[in-house]
């Protein structure tokens, strides 16, 4: 039987304001132990983005933007691919390969509820 999402995701997914610099963004990051943040609340899915390590690395380091001065929502991605927790994970990385992206949300129909990476896919192998 093929596992689900919810059988594999990380339950925390950490959040951050739109308007939050990507300097604040990345001491959350680093103090969390994340290599992303959902951006907005998690029950607000028009406010909606995500923003990752590459994120900052493409969109702030190589151009030689100031992290202090960038807001997170300028870098973001938007929308965000989610999926429900019964989505198997073959779903999952055909959407997530299809897509380009190295993970998916979890939503439940009324909030985000976890996350779905690459390498949850790859565990659970």
């Amino acid at each position: 039987m093929l596992r689900t999402a919810v059988e594999v995701m990380t339950r925390e997914v950490v959040d951050i304001e739109p308007t939050a610099t990507v300097a604040e963004a990345v001491q959350k990051m680093k103090h969390r132990n994340v290599s992303s943040l959902l951006v907005g609340q998690k029950g607000h899915i028009e406010t909606w983005g995500f923003m990752t390590q590459t994120d900052v690395v493409e969109k702030v380091v190589a151009t030689g933007s100031d992290p202090a001065t960038v807001q997170v929502q300028e870098i973001m991605t938007k929308p965000v691919i989610t999926v429900a927790p019964s989505a198997t994970l073959q779903d999952c990385a055909a959407l997530m390969a299809r897509a380009d992206i190295r993970r998916v949300l979890v939503f439940d129909g009324k909030e985000i509820v976890g996350i779905v990476s690459g390498s949850d896919i790859f565990n659970a192998i």
